[in-house]
């Protein structure tokens, strides 16, 4: 699996729709939806840096290294 991006739960944490932190760090509801899902290949540091400060969180909050074996159950409770 490699890169996973928690987007899901820390916006659960910060009680944050989707729809607002979408026009908080100016990207398209559908874009981070792609984010959210996991469906993209990456993502650039500007975009990420938008995403800490909206959501007053560091880098290591959002991203997480799961094994290509991990049940996906498992990277939820790990975050």
């Amino acid at each position: 699996m490699g890169i996973v991006l928690t987007l899901d739960v820390m916006l659960a944490r910060r009680k944050m729709r989707s729809r607002e932190l979408a026009a908080e760090i100016g990207v398209t509801e559908a874009n981070l939806s792609l984010l959210k899902q996991g469906r993209v290949k990456g993502v650039r540091f500007e975009t990420l840096a938008r995403l800490c400060a909206a959501l007053d969180c560091q880098p290591g909050d959002l991203l997480h290294y799961a094994k290509d074996n991990a049940d996906p159950a498992d990277r939820a409770r790990d975050v």
